[in-house]
């Protein structure tokens, strides 16, 4: 191959690349939407992408979440985030 050739093609593959990865942070499966939980909070918690926790109330109180009369979600009284936390 000629040296513009290899340069060409070398070109178009380090720009596929970057094409294949900014496409893949599109986050297209879901598999990540909503953040993550943490146990005795519900600050900036929408149960619906979470229904792995709030589905199952046995794994919500896990968490230290109940449901209440109006069938939202609280957080259970005296609950205890671990020794880290505040």
């Amino acid at each position: 191959m000629s040296s513009k050739t290899t340069i060409a093609f070398a070109t178009a593959l380090i720009l596929g690349s970057a094409s294949a990865a900014l496409a893949g942070g599109d986050n297209d499966d879901g598999a990540h939407a909503g953040g993550f939980v943490i146990r005795c909070s519900l600050d900036g918690v929408n149960p619906v992408y979470h229904p792995g926790i709030f589905g199952n109330p046995a794994v919500a109180r896990e968490y230290g979440f109940v449901k209440s009369r109006n069938s939202g979600w609280q957080v259970e009284k005296n609950c205890v985030r671990g020794p880290y936390h505040n």
